[in-house]
């Protein structure tokens, strides 16, 4: 990865300096020059190693200058001359080249950083002291969200994210397996959650819309230091396993809009199992038809208003009665009456968890 950084730059010097220029690693081999031809070259008698920071030296015709990496001596630049202007040139690019080398490592161990701590796999106690060496901000509010591919993977999700955050001082994105990408969000604080909602829908419709990627996208809530990003991270997870049992055909769920479904989510099947028999004991909710259970959700949907609901239905009001009154009979629950109307409609997202065959109890 370096290496293709020292060539860009040496590319670019090409045609401001007359002369041949390039980079030499520790053994002497030449891994970046603006003649291309001579990557790979091996320099007899350059041991970069060995020499003190900065020190510059020459030989065959070669200006050498020295520029370290992880406070080692890896590298020195080459130009060609050993007049006064080559040994300036040395020492102008030798700074350059250290200071992109140094901006180049931060940045990706910036990214490595917040993989692992995102992914827990940081003690707590090394996060403060790492983030020091970095210069990472550790109290900046930031959101975790998880994009997973779900069909039409001709481009890498990780490269559509990547160029819609540039900021790679504030933004991180990563690949965890082959469909699932993180992206660490800086936000403002006290940022509103439509705003966040916002942002995944963006995410999906530009994957969707520019390169026919189908995407989901689970969202993690805000924290406001880095030690919660692994947090955030697992409520993203969350919410996308809950979204994947309760709302099918949403593709951005957030942990926060997860309500009843979050709790049923976590409870144990075994308890789940002796809910449904305590709430039916007087008949099965397998006992009711696809037309009863339809009428039941949009009578749901229109806050118990049996006259909202008949209307919707296109039926005659004393015929949604006449069905309730049946549901009655079956249930032994009333949905007239709200708490038997909360208890039915936690009953059949149970009903539904269960049906997903969840493997984590």
């Amino acid at each position: 990865m370096a290496n293709r950084v020292f060539q860009g730059v040496v590319y670019q010097m090409k045609d401001a300096i007359d002369r041949l220029v390039g980079v030499v690693d520790e053994t002497g081999t030449i891994i970046a020059c603006a003649d291309v031809n001579r990557v790979g070259e091996v320099r007899d008698g350059i041991a970069a190693d060995r020499l003190t920071a900065g020190e510059a030296f020459m030989r065959d015709g070669y200006t050498y200058h020295l520029f370290t990496a992880n406070k080692r001596n890896d590298y020195a630049v080459m130009v060609e001359g050993t007049d006064e202007a080559a040994s300036r040139y040395a020492a102008l690019l030798a700074i350059s080249m250290q200071n992109i080398k140094q901006y180049h490592d931060e940045k990706f161990d910036k990214v490595n950083f917040i993989k692992n701590v995102v992914m827990d796999n940081i003690l707590p106690g090394d996060i403060y002291a790492r983030a020091r060496e970095l210069h990472f901000s550790t109290d900046v509010s930031r959101v975790v969200l998880l994009i997973r591919v779900t069909s039409g993977a001709d481009i890498s999700a990780y490269d559509v994210v990547s160029s819609l955050f540039p900021d790679k001082q504030k933004d991180f994105v990563f690949n965890i397996n082959e469909t699932d990408t993180v992206l660490v969000k800086e936000i403002k604080r006290g940022i509103e959650n439509h705003d966040i909602y916002k942002l995944g829908q963006s995410i999906v419709d530009t994957l969707s819309g520019e390169h026919y990627i189908k995407a989901v996208v689970g969202i993690g809530t805000p924290i406001a230091n880095v030690k919660d990003l692994a947090t955030s991270f697992k409520e993203a997870q969350i919410a996308m396993e809950v979204g994947k049992v309760f709302d099918t055909e949403e593709s951005i769920i957030c942990y926060d809009h997860l309500g009843i479904a979050r709790l049923i989510y976590q409870l144990p099947t075994t308890l789940c199992e002796m809910f449904l028999r305590e709430v039916f004991k007087n008949g099965s909710i397998e006992s009711l038809d696809q037309e009863t259970l339809f009428t039941i959700q949009r009578f749901f949907d229109n806050n118990l208003n049996v006259s909202e609901t008949s209307r919707g239905l296109f039926v005659h009001r004393n015929t949604l009665v006449y069905r309730l009154e049946k549901i009655k009979k079956l249930t032994g629950l009333d949905l007239r009456e709200f708490d038997d109307a909360i208890t039915f409609k936690v009953a059949m997202m149970v009903k539904k968890y269960l049906s997903a065959n969840p493997a984590k109890y």
